[in-house]
């Protein structure tokens, strides 16, 4: 099959298709004598895997290891269960910051009369350099 029939296949976009093989997460496909792209349905499977892979968050380092470890039969299941340990950890953490994001927001947000006068607490908060609440941006 062609790149979008395989894009089609896989649900990875014929662009990203090209990225992973240009980063070599994915071996460049063979080549017709058009030189058009042939992927089969192996190369299908490793897109699907990698769009999983992505759709749960892992970075594209974190995917190339699961991959490498998908691919390698010999593997050990506690090498893909710290990757996937690492990930919740660092999953939990963003969550924890989108938690204080909104507290913060939502706390600003009751504290803002919404009127028509021109105090407003939330753009007093935004102006201070050294609020607490502020979040590493």
């Amino acid at each position: 099959m062609n790149i979008g029939q395989a894009a089609n296949a896989s649900g990875v976009s014929a662009k990203m298709i090209r990225y992973y093989e240009s980063t070599g997460l994915i071996a460049p496909a063979g080549r017709t004598q058009s030189n058009y792209r042939v992927y089969g349905a192996e190369d299908v499977h490793t897109l699907r895997f990698i769009k999983r892979a992505r759709t749960l968050g892992f970075s594209m380092d974190e995917t190339a290891a699961l991959l490498g470890l998908w691919q390698d039969k010999s593997r050990a299941s506690a090498d893909v269960k710290r990757i996937a340990d690492a990930h919740i950890a660092e999953l939990e953490q963003k969550i924890a910051e989108l938690r204080a994001m909104t507290d913060t927001l939502k706390h600003l947000v009751h504290c803002c009369a919404g009127d028509n006068r021109p105090d407003c607490p939330i753009l007093e908060d935004l102006a201070q350099s050294d609020a607490p609440e502020r979040m590493n941006a």
